[in-house]
């Protein structure tokens, strides 16, 4: 991207992906209002009646998780996770891809333990029928979507590492 179309302010944060990110961006900002109306009409209920609404903690968690997962795969399509690039960005092109290459195998594989953990806590969890504490829900119902987000995040993070290989040297 230019410096004249950063001045110019016609430059856009979007990355250069396949698949746009407008999905997961929409629905961490659903996760976000339904996060932000809960705890607020607990808030409101806390203040006028001196009772907390016990659903609300269960939820905010649940959005909380969600959000942490569809954020992270934003970051990967748009190469905006936190890293430590003092380093690297003084490297030559080949030795910078190579570098790139390798911290986002290592966050490919630590999302790949996501997965596979994941998966298994959940369904142990279906199979032995546990129930959340203050509701009484079924407990994977809230934990499915940590290794379903989780593929998506491995999707992003596969896609940048292929944007990362098909770069000129």
């Amino acid at each position: 991207m230019s410096s004249d179309l950063l001045e110019a302010g016609l430059a856009t944060d979007a990355p250069e992906t396949r698949v746009p990110i407008t999905i997961e961006r929409a629905l961490s900002a659903l996760a976000m209002a339904a996060l932000c109306v809960i705890t607020f009409a607990n808030v409101l209920a806390r203040y006028f009646t001196d009772y907390s609404f016990a659903f609300t903690e269960e939820y905010s968690i649940f959005l909380m998780v969600v959000m942490t997962m569809l954020g992270s795969a934003v970051a990967a399509a748009a190469d905006r996770h936190i890293r430590i690039t003092f380093v690297s960005d003084r490297l030559p092109a080949p030795v910078r891809r190579v570098t790139d290459t390798i911290a986002w195998g290592a966050a490919l594989v630590m999302f790949g333990f996501l997965i596979w953990y994941g998966g298994r806590l959940t369904y142990d969890q279906w199979r032995f029928e546990e129930t959340s504490p203050g509701l009484g829900n079924p407990q994977w119902l809230y934990t499915v979507w940590m290794p379903v987000l989780s593929v998506v995040v491995a999707l992003r993070i596969l896609g940048r590492m292929a944007r990362i290989l098909r770069r000129s040297v």
